[in-house]
């Protein structure tokens, strides 16, 4: 049922434009008219002169090139009200993913092929890349014995990766402070949910599935996880921990020589051993399947599948926890396509039917001004 220029399933954006629909309409009425009385005159001047051999007459003649323009100004004009086709797809949820990172002393331990956090890094990497993007977000966070906020749930991966890009070769913690001398896994937890809490505050809640991503060796935990993860889990916000090093290990570099810093508190031992002598830094693989699974999540460890599956890995179960599919309707446009019909009637009359300058001239009017149209949808 046609109600205010539209159908249930289809309708013109602009309907006030189709009544130019009456211009064309009548140039058709005037060329069948136009049409059947030529072909009556052929017939009488063939029976009037009595041929032997029937002459072979085309059924337009002449008329083919004003037939195709006809057509084609009225697929302009049908351009011009913006016909619109509404269309149903599928799409799964989006993921509001918090990652933290561990950015501690034994993050410069070099047991990978290259530093635990160069390989962090470049498993982040794929996991932005993993992302769809329409819908998702993404957070960065870093910790040692304090946590630092880097990137707001954003869903702009120019964001996310610029920043990635930018954290360097090394941790952004130094090596000669003191708060890079331990992991406080708690103050991690807390920022990231900090992070969804504030974007809750600024835009509402979010329909997309929270998930918390946490990359770390496991290396001197501090801190009551326990009491952070239980208020993660309370929030249905999984943890998933990506474990980065070797059981091997590695040695931890020393800082550069300063004045030894008055202690105080027994924070400060690695501190204080790191000055005495080089230490090593082995993964911790126990800690880390310990807090994924208090967390809700899953274990993974770098090197013993590739990067893309277990970003996928840890996308699919985000999606999961809120279904898997949802409709969503919206209105394509179809304009174009009406748009290339008149192109291509018109370029098919002047291939078939130009014999004279005048109809040459029609042609490239009716070509201008199916370009006019376009130009006028578009901008």
């Amino acid at each position: 049922m046609l109600e205010d220029g539209q159908f249930a399933q289809f309708r013109f954006a602009a309907p006030g434009m189709l009544w130019l629909l009456v211009v064309p309409a009548a140039l058709l009425v005037a060329w069948i008219r136009l049409l059947l009385r030529r072909r009556r005159e052929a017939h009488e001047y063939a029976v009037r002169r009595q041929l032997p051999v029937r002459e072979q007459v085309s059924f337009f003649g002449d008329m083919l090139l004003w037939l195709c323009l006809l057509l084609a100004t009225s697929a302009l004009v049908l351009a011009l009200a913006r016909p619109q086709a509404l269309v149903e797809r599928v799409r799964t949820h989006g993921v509001d993913m918090v990652i933290l990172a561990d950015a501690s002393a034994s993050m410069y331990v070099q047991d990978v092929g290259t530093s635990r956090w160069q390989r962090t890094t470049r498993f982040l990497g794929v996991m932005g890349e993993s992302l769809r993007w329409e819908g998702d977000r993404i957070a960065l966070a870093l910790f040692a014995n304090i946590a630092v906020p880097q990137v707001r749930l954003t869903k702009d991966p120019n964001t996310f990766f610029f920043f990635l890009e930018h954290l360097g070769e090394r941790p952004p913690f130094r090596l000669e402070d003191d708060q890079t001398w331990d992991t406080n896994a708690e103050l991690g937890i807390e920022w990231g949910l900090r992070l969804i809490a504030k974007d809750a505050e600024l835009n509402g809640r979010s329909a997309n599935a929270p998930v918390m991503v946490m990359v770390s060796d496991g290396q001197v935990w501090s801190g009551e996880v326990q009491a952070a993860l239980g208020a993660a889990r309370a929030r249905r916000i999984p943890v998933h921990v990506i474990g980065v090093g070797t059981v091997a290990g590695g040695v931890i570099p020393e800082p550069p020589p300063r004045p030894r810093p008055q202690l105080e508190s027994e924070r400060d031992h690695e501190h204080v051993a790191a000055q005495a002598g080089p230490q090593r830094s082995s993964l911790n693989r126990s800690s880390l399947r310990a807090i994924a699974t208090a967390g809700g999540g899953q274990y993974h460890e770098l090197g013993r599948r590739a990067d893309r599956e277990i970003a996928h890995a840890i996308i699919e179960d985000a999606r999961r926890l809120v279904g898997t599919q949802q409709f969503e309707e919206r209105w394509e446009e179809l304009y174009w396509r009406t748009v290339l019909l008149a192109t291509g009637l018109t370029a098919a009359g002047i291939l078939l039917s130009v014999r004279t300058r005048t109809e040459l001239v029609m042609s490239a009017l009716v070509a201008i001004g199916t370009l006019l149209g376009l130009w006028r949808i578009l901008w």
